[in-house]
C-alpha cells in the first residue's frame, strides 16, 4: 500500500477524468490520498473531495506565490476549515524566490502567519520551498515550527538542510524529481536519510516521474518513486511501501486500524 501525501485532484487538469485517474491510483494500491488546497478555489474543491471519497484528505493554507492575494479573511476562513475532521496539515506554505508575483517581504509575513496558526489548531505544516531555503529554514527556527512539525514538501536540498529540518521534527517528502537522471541532491537524500523520516508524494498533475517527466502526473505514479527510493537503498519496495505508509498515517493521524 502507498499513499501519495501531496496531490492536486483540485486542479483543472483533472477536470475530464477525475474519477478514471483515481481508479488508476486504487489499482496501483495508492490506498490514501492527501490533496493539498492553496488558495479559494483550490481549497473549496479539496472539502468537496473530502467529503465525497473516504481516502482523501485535506491540507489547506494559501501558496507563496500568491501571498499579495491573502487577506485576513482567508487566513480566518482556513483557521475555521482546520476544525474539520479530514484536515490534516496547513499548507502548502513557505517561500517562492523564483516567481516575483509575490513581493520577499510579504511571501515571509504570511508565511510566519500560517505557522503561527498552525501552531493555534494543532496541525503540522507542510513547506514550499523555491530557491528560498536559507530564508525558510531560518524562519522556521524562528517561529518555533518544531512545536506542530510538518513536511517539506518535494524535497529538492542537500542532506544536511534534510537533518535541520528532522531535528525541527519535520518529514522529508520525496516526489517524482527523485528519479529524474540528473537529480543529484533528490536521490543523495534518498540514499542518506533513514527512511524513518520519509514520505513520498506526486505533485501531481506537476512533476511526473520518469519515464513519463513532462507529461501530466497522477497519483498512481507515486509508485515510481518509492521504486526509486528502494532501489537506491538497495531496499525491497515492499519495505519502502509499508514504512513511508506508516509514517504517513502516523504523522497525519490517519491510521485504519481495518489495514
Amino acid at each position: 500500500m502507498f499513499i501519495d501525501t501531496h496531490v492536486h485532484l483540485n486542479a483543472d487538469q483533472y477536470d475530464e477524468d477525475l474519477q478514471e485517474v483515481i481508479d488508476r491510483a486504487l489499482e496501483a494500491n495508492v490506498k490514501k490520498m492527501v490533496v493539498v488546497g492553496f488558495d479559494r478555489k483550490t481549497i473549496e474543491r479539496a472539502m468537496k473531495l473530502v467529503e465525497q471519497y473516504t481516502f482523501i484528505y485535506a491540507v489547506v493554507g494559501w501558496h507563496p506565490v500568491d501571498a499579495i492575494d491573502c487577506t485576513d479573511e482567508d487566513l480566518q476562513w482556513i483557521e475555521e476549515l482546520a476544525a474539520h475532521e479530514k484536515v490534516v496539515g496547513i499548507g502548502e506554505t513557505g517561500l517562492d524566490y523564483y516567481w516575483d508575483k509575490s513581493p520577499k517581504e510579504i511571501q515571509q509575513t504570511l508565511f510566519r502567519k500560517q505557522i503561527r496558526l498552525a501552531q493555534k489548531v494543532n496541525l503540522p505544516i507542510i513547506i514550499h520551498n523555491r530557491d528560498a531555503t536559507e530564508d525558510v529554514v531560518r524562519i522556521l527556527k524562528e517561529e518555533d515550527a518544531y512545536l506542530t512539525g510538518g513536511i517539506m514538501h518535494c524535497f529538492g536540498g542537500s542532506v544536511e538542510t534534510a537533518r535541520q529540518c528532522i531535528d525541527m521534527k519535520f518529514k522529508i517528502s520525496l516526489g517524482g524529481p527523485v528519479t529524474f537522471k540528473n537529480a543529484k541532491k533528490p536521490k543523495e537524500v534518498a540514499t542518506e536519510i533513514p527512511l524513518e523520516h520519509l514520505l513520498i508524494e506526486t505533485d501531481a498533475p506537476y512533476l511526473a516521474p520518469h519515464p513519463h517527466r513532462g507529461k501530466r502526473n497522477e497519483p498512481a505514479l507515486v509508485t515510481l518513486v518509492a521504486e526509486e527510493i528502494a532501489r537506491l537503498k538497495g531496499l525491497p519496495i515492499e519495505q519502502v511501501a509499508e514504512a513511508t505508509t506508516n509514517n504517513a498515517e502516523q504523522f497525519f493521524r490517519i491510521t485504519d486500524e481495518s489495514r
